[in-house]
């Protein structure tokens, strides 16, 4: 039989103790320090005032005797709810754009993992926000969650093309003056080729 020193092994299982505990404390201190940090990044997008409003006028509680009249009127809370998903569409359309172009910064290294932190904390909260603004589509009218989200699209759409309409009314003013130059000066080279002609 084989007698086995167990004085002999204490010093190497003490090593392997203090190494596994070392590691155990590095990892969770590393945690707890990555955490903090990421919990200190800057904010993708800036507050978000719709949803602040929505919130803001579907939590007003009624005046005291007059329990079963609504402060606000459910048709403003819709449209401030409706607000609040054109928002989000706005949001979305960013962080979709900005995806493809991050990753490739952080694959070639030209940004650090703070910013991608960011990026995908954006991500995670938009999907909240959807999801509660159906959930909250959903309890003021049934059903209502699964088209908000195209109104909403469709007045994003709308606003984007009116800016532009606006865009090019206040620009043709200045090319029109532009266009009379022009032709004026086309007019005037015209008449001194006939002098000359003449």
């Amino acid at each position: 039989m084989v007698e086995i020193d167990w004085k002999g092994l204490i010093l190497p299982f003490s090593y392997i103790g203090v190494l596994l505990g070392s590691l155990i404390t590095f990892s969770s201190l590393y945690r707890k320090r990555k955490a903090a940090a990421s919990a200190t990044l800057a904010p993708w997008f800036p507050p978000h005032l719709q949803r602040n409003i929505y919130h803001s006028l579907s939590y007003l509680a009624p005046e005291e005797g007059k329990e079963k009249a609504p402060v606000v009127p459910e048709s403003v809370v819709r449209a401030a709810l409706l607000r609040r998903a054109v928002e989000d569409i706005h949001r979305i359309i960013q962080v979709r754009s900005a995806k493809n172009a991050c990753s490739v910064l952080l694959q070639r290294g030209s940004v650090g993992d703070d910013l991608w932190q960011r990026f995908q904390r954006a991500e995670k909260e938009m999907e909240e926000e959807l999801r509660d603004v159906v959930m909250e589509a959903n309890a003021l009218t049934p059903n209502w969650g699964q088209t908000i989200f195209q109104s909403a699209n469709e007045i994003a759409a709308n606003t984007v093309l009116r800016k532009r309409l606006d865009e090019i009314q206040a620009q043709t003013e200045s090319e029109k003056a532009w266009w009379d130059k022009r032709r004026e000066s086309i007019q005037g080279e015209f008449l001194k080729e006939l002098e000359k002609k003449a």
